[in-house]
């Protein structure tokens, strides 16, 4: 788990660094239209990154929380593991036999 919440995922730091160097490719022009622009890129690229931070964080907490429930209920957890799978088993096999 860890070594996904310290990396970004490729999508996004390619789509950040694609408008970064949009950036500072249009600095030194001049024109209205393009400082605008720049104005709302630089506004979305701040807005993506607490957007991706809020999601990051409650991804967390939730991990916890069920990293949590699994250890204080670890039969359980089993049991409903083993019954999701069950069906799941059941629904794809059931599936295959009804394309043939």
């Amino acid at each position: 788990m860890n070594k996904h919440t310290n990396e970004e995922s490729p999508d996004k730091s390619t789509l950040a660094e694609d408008a970064r160097a949009l950036m500072a490719a249009t600095a030194d022009v001049a024109g209205e239209k393009v400082s605008e622009a720049r104005k709302r890129l630089a506004a979305a690229l701040e807005s993506g990154k607490e957007l991706y931070g809020r999601v990051r964080d409650k991804a967390v907490e939730g991990a916890k929380v069920a990293d949590k429930a699994v250890h204080e209920h670890p039969y359980e957890a089993i049991g409903i593991a083993f019954g999701i799978g069950a069906l799941v088993g059941y629904l794809l096999a059931r599936r295959g036999r009804n394309s043939d």
